[in-house]
């Protein structure tokens, strides 16, 4: 028999599957549920707040669990340029892997869904807050604003190639901004 927390943990990762493909909108509260084996009042009993919480749960565990990999890849790495090049190889090749389904946890929902809810906006925002501190800690070399600045640059630049790579089914957008953040981050570290 299956635990009860199996069950909500199941949910989350199932959700957070679904979301991370399909967006919020496209995954309905069946198909949910149907993907774990659980009756319908379950995804209830579990989250009260119905696919709404369920939602803002599942992309904090995404966000959390790609900046995990992220932390992991860059402290792996022999310093923080090589670190940001090894992360967007991670990405394309993962993009790849999924036949190009799965890009960014938070993206699809952040633009499908963060304008109807709050508590989506919020998760999204706090996901992509927690990616933008990893970076900015990264450049401790710099002064506060300019590490703060230049992760802003970073991120917006990985996520950026990231969307086009996966709406192009190409990895070639998300690649080509690898040796111009090494230049940017090259000559800023210097």
């Amino acid at each position: 028999m299956v635990r009860r927390t199996d069950t909500r943990q199941r949910m989350l990762d199932s959700a957070a599957e679904l979301f991370h493909q399909q967006g919020y909108h496209a995954t309905g509260l069946n198909q949910l549920v149907a993907a774990v084996g659980a009756p319908k009042g379950s995804l209830y009993f579990h989250f009260p707040g119905g696919k709404e919480q369920l939602a803002a749960e599942a992309i904090r565990q995404s966000a959390e669990r790609l900046c995990d990999m992220l932390r992991a890849i860059v402290a792996n790495s022999p310093d923080v340029i090589t670190g940001v090049e090894n992360v967007v190889e991670a990405l394309a090749t993962s993009l790849e892997e999924s036949d190009f389904q799965r890009g960014c946890p938070l993206a699809t929902v952040a633009l499908d869904a963060s304008g109807d809810s709050e508590a989506i906006r919020q998760a999204c925002a706090d996901g992509y807050t927690s990616w933008h501190t990893l970076i900015s800690e990264a450049l401790n070399t710099l002064d506060a604003d300019k590490a703060d600045h230049l992760a802003t640059v970073v991120l917006a630049a990985v996520e950026g190639g990231l969307l086009l790579a996966k709406t192009l089914h190409d990895t070639a957008p998300l690649r080509a901004i690898a040796p111009h953040l090494r230049t940017t981050l090259e000559r800023e570290l210097s």
